[in-house]
């Protein structure tokens, strides 16, 4: 699915081939595009060689060293992309040679405290308390370099919470429409009623209609700007039991690249279905417990539901 997808996107948007141009030229343009494209593009036989350090931006390292501790825990502590780049050294002694970054989209600053970088305002603006563009892309680079793999958390299913929901801040879903109605839901919903998942509101964070055509097609071409812009090897996608499976099929083919889930459901068969009906291999599982949220991933083998 990955080489072929980007061999497609690079022949029909990535080449400017002029009408006078001679032909043989033109095959050669396209086959050397190809070949670097499949080069480029990682598997997810090889993901399954790579040690994988996650990373909170904010949380990880700031762009100067300092001994000053973060006075308030609920908000941005000054974490950077050049934080990270300098201390690529300290991820690979201890024997990482991959890394799945925080979301890096601009979040909602309502006093929700995005941090964390899972509450969107802007999906096409890089969020300025993590550094610029330039800065990311030069992440990238770099890790590429030293043949560490970037893989980047992303989230479809929902935006940033807001005290009053305004929609019109919210880049490109401002309309009311491009959301589900808000209704609650529900622990044992998790479990049971698959429909409220997937129509209704995770806390407080208004859902995306991904059966919208307008939000289905601005997230598709989201993700493969974002990808494609900034040079990533793998998405980690944040709340997938949350969206109908067949739209994730199509998100997951327009990103690219070797994909990993999230599912807060551990019933063998309920995380099968994701595995079965999407290009998914592995499946990240994020376990509540009274203490704190065990994360944790499995590999799932291929075989038939009993």
């Amino acid at each position: 699915m990955c080489i072929r997808d980007r061999y497609q996107r690079r022949v029909h948007g990535g080449i400017d081939i002029k009408v006078n141009q001679d032909q043989d030229m033109t095959k050669t343009l396209l086959i050397l595009s190809a070949i670097l494209y499949i080069s480029l593009c990682k598997t997810k036989e090889e993901w399954k060689s790579r040690v994988i350090y996650q990373l909170l931006t904010d949380r990880f390292a700031k762009d100067t060293p300092t001994n000053e501790g973060c006075q308030d825990l609920r908000s941005y502590c000054g974490g950077t992309f050049q934080g990270i780049m300098k201390n690529l050294d300290y991820i690979q002694e201890m024997g990482f040679n991959a890394i799945w970054i925080s979301p890096v989209v601009e979040n909602v600053d309502d006093n929700y405290m995005g941090y964390h970088g899972y509450h969107a305002k802007n999906f096409y603006k890089i969020n300025p308390k993590f550094g610029t563009e330039e800065d990311l892309k030069a992440l990238v680079n770099l890790c590429h370099e030293r043949d560490i793999w970037v893989m980047v958390d992303v989230v479809a299913n929902h935006v940033g919470p807001m005290k009053q929901i305004n929609y019109s801040q919210i880049f490109p879903f401002n309309k009311p429409e491009y959301y589900h109605d808000y209704c609650e839901i529900k622990y044992n919903d998790l479990f049971y009623n698959q429909k409220i998942v997937e129509d209704c509101w995770l806390l407080d964070l208004p859902d995306l209609n991904q059966s919208h055509p307008f939000v289905r097609e601005q997230l598709n071409s989201w993700i493969r700007w974002l990808v494609d812009t900034f040079n990533f090897d793998g998405l980690r996608i944040d709340t997938i039991p949350y969206v109908p499976k067949d739209f994730w099929v199509e998100f997951v083919q327009s990103a690219g690249v070797f994909s990993l889930g999230e599912n807060s459901n551990d019933i063998e068969n309920y995380v099968y279905d994701y595995l079965d009906s999407m290009d998914l291999s592995l499946i990240h599982i994020s376990e509540p417990t009274r203490q704190a949220e065990i994360s944790y991933a499995v590999f799932c083998l291929k075989k038939k539901k009993t």
